[in-house]
């Protein structure tokens, strides 16, 4: 079954805002303790990798639910996941099942998707181009019109 080229963009677009929110969410708990906080002690200021890892979180998800610099954010969330999966967790079995790493493997194929089809719809990033068709649709409609005065 196949579904139709219209339902590509919008749903990519919510699957990037979903992913993105989501992402976000998880660093905003680590570094802050909210939205049901974080997995024990939050890490300090610039500490290596909690820190950095739960700020990339924050700030890469933000990005990417923004559709704002969609493609390097969701590379660097990528990798940031990747990292955690064979630093953290694969040395503990390996497979995900096995070594609790499902939501790292997860999130990191996931952005790698995000990262190689673009942002899909609603992505703030698109405004400057949606603006410029915007006006060149408005142009060529007023010189149509002052061509059937």
């Amino acid at each position: 079954m196949q579904t139709s080229p219209r339902f590509h963009g919008p749903v990519l677009g919510l699957f990037r805002i979903v992913l993105g929110l989501l992402f976000a969410c998880h660093g905003a708990a680590t570094l802050f303790g909210v939205l049901g906080g974080g997995h024990g002690q939050p890490p300090g200021l610039g500490q290596w990798p909690g820190w950095w890892a739960a700020a990339i979180q924050l700030a890469g998800g933000t990005l990417v639910l923004l559709g704002l610099a969609t493609t390097p954010a969701a590379l660097l969330c990528s990798g940031s996941m990747a990292y955690a999966y064979f630093v953290h967790h694969q040395p503990d079995g390996l497979f995900p099942l096995q070594n609790g790493g499902e939501p790292a493997a997860l999130f990191c194929w996931a952005f790698l998707l995000i990262a190689a089809l673009g942002p899909g719809r609603w992505a703030l990033g698109e405004l400057p181009t949606l603006t410029a068709r915007l006006k060149q649709r408005s142009r060529r409609e007023v010189s149509q019109d002052r061509s059937h005065i």
